[in-house]
This record gives C-alpha cells, sequence and structure tokens, in this order.
C-alpha cells in the first residue's frame, strides 16, 4: 500500500509563503503547538501516514518539537529531518530511541546532507557538497551499528567512538531501527540510501526520469519516494487557476523570485539545481507543473489537476516502483484535508483492483 506523508504547517505560513517570506519573519521559527497538534489529529483523519519536520535556521528544532507533538497525539508518525554535521551520532541514536521509549513506531529519519553551504557555515559546518555525503554515510554506518550492537568501536574519516554504549533502548514491534529516508537527488545520495537506508526520497521528476533514476534502488530492494506538492480541484480549469493565483500572489512580492535565484546560485544540491533548471518549461507532464518553482522552490513542482488527474499521475509513479510521496500544498491544511477527502480514496480504489500493476 502507497504511503503519503505530508509536511507540518509552520507558526504564521501563509498561502503564499515563499522563502523571502520566511527567512525575514521570526514567528515560523517558533512553535505553534496547539495549530500543530490539530494540523497532525486532522493528518490523521486524512489518511496520512506521517508528518515531515523541516531542519533548518527558520523553524524549531525538528526532535523537540516532534517529541511535544507526539505526547498530544496518539498514532500519526513523524519524520524527522536529521543532518549528518549538526549532532554526533551517538546522540541522535539515543534521542531517537528515548522518543521510541516514550511513543513507540512513531519516529523515522529524514537524513539530509545539506543543501546550502551558507547555512551550513551558520551551523559551523564547513565541508563541501561531497565531503558531506561521506560524511552522512559514516554517520549512517555509526547509528546502524548502535542499533544493531551493544557495544560500537568505530573510526573513520570524520567520527570515532571508542566503547560506543547506550543503555536506552530502541523500541518497535516492527524493526530494529527507525525507518530511514535518504533524500538527495545526486549518485552520492542514491549510493548511501543503497548502503544504509530504507527508502531513497528524491524531488519529483517526469516519469520517464524517474522510471530510470530510481531502477538502482529498487534492484537493491530500497524503497523509492518522491517529494513534491499539489494542486488539485473538482476542474483541471479550476486547479489551473488556483496554481497561476499562486504565482500571481508571488510576483507581488518582488524580491521573491531573486531571493530564490540568489538561493540556488548559492547551493551545491544537485536535485533543487536540477529542479531549478527544469523549471525553465512550466510542463513537465500532462500534469507536473514547475511554474511556483522560482518563487516557492524545488518542492514546489506540483501535480496540477482535477481530482482524478492527479490521483492518477500518483498511480503512475506507483507503477513504475514509488512506494512513498512527502506531500504539500497550498494553504497546506487545505490541501491535505481535500488530498483525504478526494484523491486518496481514488487511489485506495485502484489499489484494490489491482490497479499498481504495470
Amino acid at each position: 500500500m502507497l504511503r503519503f506523508h505530508w509536511r507540518l504547517v509552520q507558526r504564521g505560513e501563509t498561502q503564499a509563503m515563499t522563502r523571502s517570506l520566511q527567512d525575514g519573519r521570526l514567528d515560523t521559527a517558533l512553535p505553534d503547538l496547539d495549530a500543530q497538534v490539530e494540523f497532525c489529529r486532522r493528518a490523521q483523519c486524512s489518511g496520512i501516514d506521517s508528518v515531515l519536520l523541516d531542519i533548518n535556521f527558520g523553524t524549531p528544532d525538528p526532535m523537540v518539537l516532534a517529541t511535544a507533538l507526539a505526547a498530544n497525539t496518539r498514532t500519526i508518525k513523524f519524520i524527522v529531518a536529521v543532518r549528518s554535521g549538526l549532532i554526533s551520532p551517538t546522540l541522535l541514536v539515543q534521542q531517537v530511541n528515548t522518543f521510541s521509549s516514550l511513543h513507540g513506531d512513531r519516529i523515522s529519519l529524514n537524513v539530509v546532507a545539506g543543501n546550502s553551504p551558507t547555512e551550513q557555515r551558520r551551523y559551523g559546518d564547513f565541508l563541501d557538497h561531497d565531503a558531506r555525503y561521506e560524511r552522512t554515510r559514516e554517520f549512517l554506518d555509526v547509528c546502524r551499528r548502535f542499533w544493531a550492537c551493544s557495544e560500537v568501536a568505530f573510526e573513520g574519516r570524520y567520527f570515532c567512538i571508542q566503547g560506543g554504549r547506550l543503555n536506552t533502548p530502541f523500541v518497535s514491534t516492527k524493526r530494529d531501527h527507525p525507518e530511514t529516508l535518504v533524500a538527495g537527488g545526486s549518485e552520492a545520495a542514491l549510493a548511501i540510501a543503497i548502503q544504509h537506508g530504507d527508502c531513497w526520497m528524491r524531488l519529483a521528476d517526469a516519469p520517464p526520469v524517474i522510471a530510470q533514476s530510481i531502477a538502482p534502488a529498487l534492484q537493491s530492494g530500497r524503497e523509492v519516494g518522491l517529494r513534491l506538492s499539489i494542486v488539485t480541484e473538482q476542474t483541471r480549469s479550476q486547479a489551473l487557476d488556483a496554481a497561476h493565483a499562486l504565482v500571481e500572489q508571488a510576483v507581488s512580492q518582488k524580491n521573491d523570485a531573486v531571493t530564490e535565484r540568489r538561493f540556488v546560485s548559492g547551493s551545491d544540491s544537485n536535485s533543487i539545481a536540477s529542479v531549478y533548471r527544469a523549471a525553465e518549461n512550466e510542463w513537465l507532464s500532462d500534469c507536473l507543473w514547475t511554474g511556483a518553482v522560482r518563487s516557492h522552490g524545488a518542492p514546489a513542482i506540483a501535480l496540477v489537476g482535477s481530482h482524478d488527474e492527479v490521483a492518477s499521475a500518483l498511480l503512475e509513479y506507483a507503477r513504475l516502483g514509488v512506494t512513498q510521496f512527502i506531500l504539500s500544498g497550498w494553504p497546506k491544511l487545505d490541501t491535505m484535508l481535500r488530498f483525504g477527502e478526494e484523491i486518496l480514496p481514488r487511489v485506495r480504489a485502484s489499489e484494490s483492483r489491482g490497479g499498481l500493476r504495470a
């Protein structure tokens, strides 16, 4: 069965929230526990598997916030974003194990190497792209050893662990380690996902491109997930109107495109650069739209269409081997509720009829 996740709403987030608007506001960096708890409860009722908590300077610490949200909800799960250079692997395992002791099988990890050298330096990390991925490989190697062994000894280029031991266990009825989604579009990210991950999570692209890129992960027995947004209405015409209105709102904020272009030029992320280049073409397929990428960022690559069209597009990716989706929309809550009411039932009905067979 396909699994669908959703990005957590942030305090003060508006429908037209772009990078330039978020970077200039302080309220998005503070928790909004009541509203975020309600969002998680609505996500659970909408059939959403997990809520993604991003990690960056403009949002609260994701592990602390996930723990608070889990204490105020019952079954919704949390994907906590982690960057290997910002925390020791031993401490991360200790945090995850403690979370599982409190809340059971409700945590997974979205491991990212970082996509902005400028932001990484704010955290004290000065490694380049390839070195960050090599460190991430070591990081996950150490983590997996802690989840598999009672004592860990490790000596690598970036980490050295002597007599590593944690008395707090990982608590799960399903697996011996938290599900690990390795994010990124580079060959290095794919290699790490195959070696130490459970799922390779990449940004969306046209189905033929996805089919070719994910073959090594599928052949290795790993799951594949896509991160994208959706704009959906009863009719395609209404969805197109909504998509164009989103861009028009961003255009009114004259510095949005400039801020995004500046961010991309300073990023060393292969996937962000690839999606930004792809946005030279507004449509990559009948439903996959890049119109908001240059104002709202690479994750704004979106499926746009009627409920039937968006459901069909998701199922097309599923027939290629994609099994997980991290989704978002504008506004997040309303789009998520519409997804649960209109699109997810169509997907589940197709699954029950065997509609995922190629």
